[in-house]
C-alpha cells in the first residue's frame, strides 16, 4: 500500500481534469490523506480556485493547460518530478464530443465532424497514453499506480455516445496492455458510473440528474482502490468498497 507514512516525503499524485467533478473530489480526498498534488485542467480560473483550496491541506502545483499539448504534458511530468516523483497518475480529463458546443446534442457517428472526433480520441485516449509514457519512469521507481477513468460507454452501445465510447474503449485496451507490460505498476481502468457532474449534464441537456451519484461518493471508492492496491485490471466503482470518510 502506498501512503504518506511509508515515505520520507509525502507521495505525489498527478491528476488531470482536476478543476471540478470527480477529479477535484479525488484531489480533495488525496490531500486529506497527505498526498502532494500536481493538478491540471483547461479551465484556468476553475483550476486556480481548486488549487487555492487544496493548498490549504497539502503542497500543490496547479498548471492550467490541455493534455493534448506536448509541452504541457512535459511541464506536468517535471512538476511531479520536482515534488519527488509521482506514485499515482490519474488520467481523468475527458471530452464528450471534441470542440462541439456544450449545448449541442451528442452527435450520431454518421454525423460526427471528423475534426471533433479526432479531438475526442486525442483527449480521451492518446493524451492519457502520452502522459503515461512520460510518468512511467517515476511510477516504476515508486512501485506506483496508474488510474485511467473509463466509462460504461466503452463496453455498451448507446445512441449518440459512439465517439466518446470508442475513445474510452481504446483507453481500456491500452490500459489492459499496459497492465501486462508494466508488472511493477498497478494499472487500473475504472468505470465510475453515472455521476452528477457538469459533463453528464452536458450530455443530457434539460434533464434532471440530481438523483445520480455525487462525485465525492465515487472518489471515496477510488481512494479505497488506491489505498488497497488490488491487482491491475478493469473495475466498476459500484463494485469497489467505499471506505468510511476519514478512514486510513
Amino acid at each position: 500500500m502506498t501512503n504518506a507514512s511509508q515515505h520520507d516525503t509525502p507521495p505525489v499524485a498527478l491528476i488531470t481534469g482536476a478543476s471540478r467533478g470527480l477529479g477535484l473530489a479525488l484531489a480533495r480526498g488525496l490531500a486529506a490523506e497527505g498526498w502532494q498534488l500536481v493538478v491540471t485542467a483547461r479551465d484556468a480560473a476553475g483550476l486556480s480556485a481548486a488549487g487555492a483550496e487544496l493548498a490549504a491541506a497539502t503542497k500543490v502545483v496547479a498548471l492550467a493547460g490541455s493534455v493534448v499539448d506536448d509541452g504541457h504534458r512535459e511541464r506536468l511530468a517535471e512538476a511531479a518530478a520536482g515534488l519527488g516523483g509521482a506514485s499515482l497518475l490519474v488520467n481523468n480529463a475527458g471530452t464528450l464530443n471534441g470542440s462541439s458546443g456544450a449545448g449541442d446534442p451528442l452527435p450520431r457517428l454518421a454525423d460526427f465532424p471528423l475534426p471533433d472526433l479526432l479531438e475526442t480520441f486525442e483527449v480521451n485516449a492518446l493524451a492519457p497514453i502520452a502522459l503515461t509514457q512520460l510518468l512511467l519512469p517515476q511510477l516504476r521507481s515508486h512501485a506506483g499506480s496508474l488510474l485511467n477513468i473509463s466509462s460504461d460507454a466503452a463496453v455498451a452501445a448507446y445512441e449518440g455516445w459512439g465517439g466518446y465510447g470508442a475513445s474510452k474503449a481504446a483507453l481500456d485496451q491500452a490500459t489492459a496492455v499496459l497492465a501486462k507490460e508494466e508488472p511493477a505498476v498497478r494499472v487500473w481502468a475504472v468505470d465510475p458510473g453515472t455521476m452528477r457532474t457538469a459533463m453528464y449534464q452536458q450530455a443530457c441537456p434539460g434533464e434532471d440528474i440530481s438523483g445520480e451519484a455525487a462525485p465525492e461518493t465515487v472518489a471515496r471508492a477510488l481512494l479505497g482502490l488506491v489505498r488497497g492496491r488490488p491487482a491491475s485490471g478493469r473495475y466498476r466503482a459500484d463494485d469497489l468498497p467505499a471506505p468510511a470518510r476519514g478512514a486510513r
